[in-house]
């Protein structure tokens, strides 16, 4: 495939993508509300807002969720918009007329306008969006990688280890975050790599009208910086559809702008013998990828957020590491990150439960792919499970804790505390003394700090004392925007238990 854009370059107008013609419209905070936007917090509730945008193609009730700011449940479906509706340019002022920023605007979800310009002479088009595609992958050439350990299922096929950091070949191999949204200054738009395959998610109604150009922008990035793909699957699940305002009609339009995935009469049911393959089988496609030292499959179509859990890479790696011949459980284990990575490291007893059998079927592949025999996997809810092992009495030298969101918003917060504080109670109830907890929140809106206070009462509660051992975030390809401090969501703590 030959491209003639250069996605660092200007995009001349025959070049550019669909983009939506219409006039800026204005829109005027609230008194006092303009304080995020002059830190460039990129994000505007409908809250923030005073209630009549001047210019708007729809009124500003169209599509209008309900009134509560932290609704979850999105507008109706006679509220429902085509993509076409959305995106226009809007520029924000404070209360007073001053200008603050420019961004796209949707009538129809709670989150009003996304910010994506903060100087009054940067203009949002398609040579905005290239370049900042361009600088996003570019940032990802300077993640350093921890050391990988050798991995006989994968040297075997001739896969290049090191013991110093991964080479050219196995980062071309692996899994990374390419756009991670706010933190890359392209709000609404996640694009992860696996392999030769891109996952593309767009979270944004806004920039549905350039679906396909930035597409195509970020395949040239991504073989301008080294990663060239062949392969992308798009995605925009439908709980965000609903909240973005987006009809049902164009989750199909967007799937549809997925290429490269093979037809049905040319998909194999075997395992592919290399990380680049891709197996397309009915609505999923497989696709294998160097997870560090792993040879791991994730389903790019029917898998959570963008197929994996890429944000959690590193962290697999860094608590293996503590795991050497110690009995393990590792909760809420997806595709088996946590587990796989343990049991590679050494540990003498892996047991992985999760409450998806798809996940799960996928995990029990992962581990027969890299010869891992003393791991299994346990269909089961995390909690009732935990119940259960210690009214049998069970005994681990090892906890793993990777539950879902349990707060989408700030008013869920409390609720969410005492739900981490249940899980991190019983898994400690079963930890023998010198024991490893390994804990994750992935809520944004639970702070590091309420974290690791939820812990300092389960140590009170259950008298017993943790010793912080790791307080981890994010892999290093999923930056944090400074000025969005929710972009810093994922909590990673190891601690050893008395």
């Amino acid at each position: 495939m030959t491209h003639s854009i250069d996605p660092s370059s200007a995009v001349s107008e025959a070049e550019a993508g669909p983009t939506v013609a219409s006039e800026p419209i204005i829109l005027r905070t609230k008194p006092n509300r303009h304080f995020p936007f002059l830190s460039r917090h990129p994000w505007v509730l409908a809250t923030a807002l005073q209630d009549r945008p001047v210019g708007a193609d729809r009124p500003v009730g169209a599509g209008q969720p309900a009134n509560d700011p932290e609704s979850e449940s999105g507008p109706s479906d006679a509220e429902l918009a085509p993509a076409e509706s959305f995106g226009q340019t809007a520029e924000l002022l404070d209360h007073d007329g001053n200008w603050i920023a420019r961004g796209l605007y949707n009538p129809a979800s709670r989150l009003r306008l996304r910010l994506y310009s903060f100087e009054p002479d940067q203009h949002i088009d398609d040579n905005l969006f290239a370049r900042r595609i361009d600088e996003a992958v570019a940032r990802r050439r300077l993640t350093s990688r921890i050391p990988v350990r050798p991995n006989p299922a994968l040297s075997a096929q001739g896969n290049p280890t090191t013991t110093d950091g991964d080479t050219a070949s196995s980062i071309a191999e692996g899994g990374e975050r390419l756009i991670f949204s706010e933190s890359d200054r392209l709000s609404g738009l996640i694009v992860d790599r696996y392999a030769d395959c891109l996952s593309i998610q767009f979270t944004s109604a806004a920039l549905l009208s350039r679906g396909e150009f930035l597409i195509d922008q970020i395949l040239l990035a991504a073989e301008k910086h080294g990663t060239p793909c062949t392969r992308v699957v798009v995605r925009m699940d439908a709980a965000t559809a609903k909240h973005e305002g987006v009809s049902p009609d164009w989750i199909a339009q967007i799937e549809s702008w997925s290429r490269g995935i093979p037809s049905d009469d040319e998909q194999s049911q075997e395992q592919p013998s290399d990380e680049s393959t891709m197996v397309h089988s009915g609505e999923s496609a497989l696709v294998w990828y160097r997870h560090h030292d792993l040879k791991m499959a994730i389903d790019l179509r029917e898998g959570q957020k963008t197929g994996g859990y890429l944000d959690q890479q590193d962290n697999h790696a860094i608590a293996a590491s503590y795991m050497k011949d110690r009995r393990v459980l590792d909760v809420c284990t997806y595709t088996g990150g946590f587990a796989l990575s343990a049991a590679l490291a050494g540990a003498s007893e892996v047991i992985g439960v999760d409450s998806s059998e798809k996940a799960l079927e996928l995990a029990r592949n992962n581990a027969a792919a890299n010869s891992l025999t003393q791991v299994r996997f346990e269909k089961a809810d995390c909690f009732d499970d935990l119940k259960e092992r210690g009214q049998r009495g069970e005994k681990f030298d090892a906890i793993i804790l990777d539950p879902p969101r349990f707060a989408g918003s700030r008013r869920q917060v409390d609720a969410a505390l005492r739900a981490y504080a249940r899980l991190n109670m019983s898994a400690v109830d079963l930890l023998s003394p010198g024991g490893i907890l390994v804990t994750c929140s992935c809520s944004g809106h639970v702070s590091r700090a309420d974290f690791l206070n939820m812990l300092v009462d389960v140590g009170r509660k259950r008298r017993r004392d943790l010793v912080l051992l790791r307080s981890l975030g994010p892999s290093p390809d999923h930056p944090c925007a400074v000025s969005c401090p929710e972009s810093d969501y994922l909590k990673c703590v190891i601690a050893q238990v008395h």
